[in-house]
């Protein structure tokens, strides 16, 4: 792996304009600069600046659509008739060095003001990090039993293993960081309950885990599965010997993927389109894993038989122009894996709290939402999406909240000299 990793790294032209940065990546990592300390052996500062700059920078490198991002934006792979500098397996050696060697950097000095946030995936986990980092007591709230969400029980573990988001939870931990696990707001305690406790801003990062339907005949059928559900604990569905995953995103293809390693002999995947949604490796990997992916399929009803499916026709632009008689696919499954929206627990238990008509949280541009001290971010409000988007709306919304704390820290203080109060830096478990 070391060799490999080196080896990629002095492919690295070290462009004048890296295109994998400025047009690739959606954080903007200096990709240059981390393959430049970690040729001069300064590993640890690359580390570091991966870190401050994504504090999910370990999970990114593992799930991210790199073909789409910052490797098909290498121009080596897009001029140089070579292929791609892997800056995935890079970022991740570098990330996961560092993060299993050091905290994710030590406390600036403690500021007294209590934050909530309510998730624990990464749009939440970025929020904690980056205000925790800063001095504030932060506690997050999460209903599910682990720290993660989508990327611990929707993203298979031969994708991302579950070792790393348990390293993260020890990490925020020594930040001094609270999780309280099992923990529902909208169910025994509510919104309100976390103001009248003293915490003086909340950030809403619950992500989007109610299945869509595809709105047909026949979804509520015994042998009929939402993906979400079965990704969260496969072990519980008996599928049988043959399924029919509906939908052709990322969701779609790890569905598929986890049935064939649960034992299941025959998967279909059926897209709509003559293409897929999904990251061209991800499709790559699930068509060599033995996935067979049926094309311009319309699916019309599910049957306990299984789908039936029409096929669609499309002109040159790619408009779909008609669709003949559906047929039945013959299976003993169907898993649908179409989107996700969110749930409404904390919206329906919280007065002030406004959404769109897809239940999505409404905010402005620094994410704060129409109740005051509370903002949100990720997939609750952006819809579902993937992991870097969730961070970088994340550290916007980290950003607001910290001058929104200190707005309310001086109103407390009005005697206090202009700039005295600002954070102090963070400070780095080693100087290198």
């Amino acid at each position: 792996m070391a060799v490999h990793v080196i080896h990629e790294a002095r492919r690295c032209l070290q462009c004048k304009e890296p295109l994998c940065m400025l047009h690739g990546c959606p954080l903007q990592t200096n990709i240059p600069e981390m393959i430049r300390l970690f040729l001069a052996g300064r590993s640890n500062q690359a580390g570091i600046m991966l870190f401050e700059n994504n504090p999910m920078s370990d999970v990114c490198s593992m799930v991210c659509d790199h073909e789409k991002q910052c490797e098909g934006h290498c121009i080596l792979g897009k001029e140089r008739g070579s292929s791609a500098v892997q800056i995935s397996a890079i970022e991740h050696y570098i990330s996961n060095t560092y993060l299993h060697k050091y905290s994710l950097m030590k406390r600036a000095a403690r500021k007294c003001q209590r934050v909530a946030v309510i998730g624990a995936g990464p749009a939440g986990l970025t929020v904690a990090t980056k205000l925790a980092q800063h001095g504030y007591d932060v506690t997050i709230f999460e209903r599910m039993g682990k720290i993660g969400g989508m990327m611990r029980y929707g993203i298979p573990a031969f994708r991302l293993p579950k070792e790393i988001l348990d390293t993260y939870e020890q990490k925020l931990k020594m930040l001094g960081v609270h999780i309280r696990p099992h923990t529902t707001i909208g169910g025994s305690l509510h919104l309100d309950d976390l103001f009248e406790d003293g915490y003086e801003a909340v950030f809403i990062g619950t992500g989007v885990w109610r299945p869509r339907r595809l709105g047909v005949r026949g979804e509520t059928n015994g042998n009929c599965h939402y993906a979400i559900d079965y990704l969260n604990n496969p072990d519980d569905f008996e599928l049988g010997s043959t399924v029919a995953i509906i939908g052709s995103n990322n969701v779609a293809m790890d569905t598929a993927r986890t049935v064939i390693r649960q034992g299941v002999e025959t998967v279909y995947l059926v897209a709509r389109h003559y293409d897929v949604s999904s990251g061209e490796r991800e499709a790559d990997y699930a068509q060599a894993d033995g996935v067979e992916f049926i094309y311009a399929k319309h699916t019309t009803e599910v049957t306990p038989a299984g789908p039936m499916l029409a096929q669609r026709h499309f002109d040159a632009d790619g408009h779909c122009t008609g669709e003949e008689e559906p047929e039945l696919l013959r299976v003993d499954s169907t898993i649908i894996a179409v989107n996700q929206d969110p749930k409404d627990k904390v919206v329906r238990t919280t007065t002030g709290l406004m959404t769109d008509e897809h239940g999505l949280i409404e905010v402005n541009e620094e994410g704060k939402t129409t109740r005051e001290g509370v903002f949100s971010g990720g997939d609750v409000v952006l819809g579902a999406h993937n992991v870097v988007t969730a961070v970088k709306d994340a550290k916007k919304v980290a950003e607001a909240m910290e001058k929104w704390l200190q707005k309310k820290a001086d109103e407390k203080a009005p005697s206090t000299k202009p700039g005295s109060a600002a954070h102090a830096p963070v400070l780095h478990d080693t100087q290198v």
